[in-house]
């Protein structure tokens, strides 16, 4: 089985409708390359103040995981909505969720993000995602025609233990859909995406934001394609648009069993 996946880069800003349009263009311009796989990034649909994220989260179903139904049924593709900020009715507290769309348009998947990032530094500055977002708490693996497909989100990737249960579920592809900063991004995107892969002997697809979002920090770029040996496929450092490559589940299972370093796991 071989096929094409598609990684989409773009800043997101608080203009749903912008964002919106935006992110539809260059889905239906991955569509016209013959991607039947493709990814959208992290809060994709919204970025702005910390304060309103509340009043911007939305149901599920609703307003944007409806459109992008239409759109995956529209071009007859799996697409990822990278994440959206899920309302939690009687809370004041979203998840952020990531849906997976299956070419007859229904939701295929749904992953809540696991782990948020609180930290306080010396500087006195004081990051804390849980303030405004609740926890996930399952990891996700969708099975479809193509492939087994495993979900999660941004910050996820620094907690390997994840990964491995994605594989444990017989992930072939896992997403990665984020809004990494640039000053971590730099030091570690690149090596913590081809570390999944080649620990997982799996596809990695990240699609990523860039640079200065007008209403929040600004971010890493280098949306990416990774196989299952640790290969960077495609990459785009910088700017909106699309990377994409092939996926090939044949080679996967040759990795697998040429190396078959999944199956020599040992717990003590």
């Amino acid at each position: 089985m071989k096929f094409l996946a598609a990684a989409v880069q773009m800043v997101a800003s608080d203009d749903k409708a912008a964002n919106l349009a935006e992110a539809a263009r260059w889905v239906r311009r991955a569509a016209l390359e013959g991607a039947k796989v493709v990814a959208l990034p992290e809060v994709f649909i919204w970025r702005g103040s910390k304060k309103l994220e509340r009043e911007n989260a939305e149901p599920v179903p609703g307003p944007t995981s409806n459109a992008l139904a239409a759109l995956a049924a529209e071009l007859k593709i799996y697409l990822l909505a990278g994440s959206i900020l899920e309302e939690i009715p009687g809370s004041e507290k979203a998840y952020n969720a990531s849906l997976l769309f299956e070419p007859s348009g229904m939701l295929l998947a749904s992953y809540r993000k696991i782990h948020l990032f609180d930290v306080d530094l010396a500087n006195g500055v004081s990051l804390r995602e849980s303030a405004t977002r609740a926890y996930g708490d399952a990891i996700v693996v969708a099975r479809s025609d193509l492939c087994t497909m495993g979900l999660s989100v941004c910050y996820d990737l620094r907690f390997p233990e994840l990964y491995r249960g994605l594989a444990e579920r017989g992930a072939q592809i896992i997403f990665v859909p984020a809004a990494f900063t640039a000053y971590t991004g730099e030091a570690h995107w690149e090596p913590l995406l081809r570390s999944r892969a080649i620990e997982n002997q799996a596809y990695v697809i990240a699609p990523g934001q860039f640079g200065q979002s007008p209403s929040s920090f600004a971010t890493h770029g280098h949306s990416m394609i990774v196989d299952p040996w640790g290969k960077i496929l495609a990459e785009l450092a910088d700017g909106a648009g699309i990377v994409t490559a092939e996926i090939d589940i044949e080679y996967l299972i040759k990795v697998r069993a040429e190396l078959p370093a999944l199956r020599h796991r040992r717990l003590v």
